[in-house]
């Protein structure tokens, strides 16, 4: 069993309660009331999961991302949140500098050197001796253990299948491809996975950029390469880990999803939040698994793992912080058995 993770000095608003917010789609170029309202909520931990900046458009530059980085830096509210709220942050197409981009990309190491100066990685850290940006964080809350897993869906990914009829309602830019030899994230990164998991802690909060458990669309999504996401549900049903919920961006709308079937040990719960300040309004989609309707105005999320009260809570809020989504899961129900 892999030995467990420092634990951060993370303590919650009352013993045995945790509130991790998240975020992801912040163009750097427009207002940014979205970081006020993530700290009204006095968020215990912060999560940043991908599309932090926008600096894909070609022709993509260090000196483009490097912009683009300095503009949110100097964003007074990001960096209030960013001064007051430990966090971790994962990439998206486009931090790493390529729309919809994956493995074979000819700046992901210039993407790479930006991502670790900016978000101010310390030189001992793992992620400066090894390829992609995967990081794992394990916090104490009191006597309970939450480890957050921030996956990296970009630096490894092989190619995606295109469309047969590009815009068409399932098929928008991407259709399944079930090649054995395509990979998500890596052989490194699966085994760093394994891992993580099977490190204990009470629940694990999973960062994928992209959305995991969701159906119903063509854009990019774990569904693109089913045997992965096969891998991805086999890997958490033999590790035994307890709690295990998903947390993505990418899509510029909010969601609450949840999967449930034999290939894991319990439903797995995901939560899209991306909005930042992208909200694609008109957004309608079939949601074979998806829990109540799109959030399609700007938002943000927080999950809230309460160990006193026995659940974890889901919730996608507007810049206002009402409510839009919300879920509450028993962790009873998040047990391997």
């Amino acid at each position: 069993m892999a030995p467990a993770a420092p634990a951060a000095d993370v303590q919650g608003a009352r013993a045995g309660l945790l509130r991790v917010g998240v975020t992801s789609c912040a163009d750097q170029n427009e207002p940014q009331p979205v970081w006020d309202a993530a700290l009204a909520m006095q968020p215990d931990y912060f999560v940043f999961a991908g599309d932090n900046v926008y600096a894909s458009d070609p022709p993509a530059t260090q000196a483009r991302l490097r912009a683009a980085y300095d503009a949110l830096g100097a964003k007074p509210g990001f960096q209030r949140l960013r001064q007051a709220v430990p966090h971790l942050a994962v990439w998206d197409d486009h931090d790493y500098g390529q729309n919809d981009g994956g493995a074979g990309w000819e700046l992901a190491q210039v993407a790479k050197d930006e991502f670790l100066r900016f978000w101010r990685v310390p030189q001992a850290d793992p992620r400066r001796q090894r390829a992609g940006v995967y990081h794992a964080q394990m916090i104490a809350v009191g006597e309970r253990r939450v480890q957050v897993i921030g996956l990296d869906t970009r630096w490894f990914r092989s190619s995606l299948k295109p469309t047969d009829q590009r815009g068409a309602t399932g098929k928008e830019r991407y259709l399944p491809d079930a090649d054995p030899a395509k990979t998500m994230l890596g052989a490194a990164q699966w085994r760093w996975l394994e891992e993580r998991l099977a490190t204990p802690a009470d629940a694990h909060l999973i960062v994928s950029s992209i959305q995991c458990v969701v159906e119903g669309h063509g854009w990019e999504r774990w569904g693109n390469l089913p045997l992965e996401r096969e891998r991805l549900f086999s890997t958490i049903r033999a590790s035994g880990a307890h709690g295990v919920v998903v947390v993505s961006g990418d899509r510029h709308v909010g969601g609450i999803y949840r999967h449930a079937g034999p290939e894991l040990r319990y439903p797995l719960w995901e939560m899209t939040s991306s909005g930042a300040t992208k909200a694609w309004s008109p957004a309608n989609e079939p949601g074979p698994n998806r829990v109540g309707p799109l959030v399609t105005v700007k938002h943000h999320g927080i999950v809230s793992f309460d160990f006193i009260a026995g659940e974890v809570k889901l919730s996608l809020l507007d810049l206002g912080n009402r409510v839009m989504q919300e879920q509450a899961i028993p962790l009873a129900q998040l047990r391997a058995g």
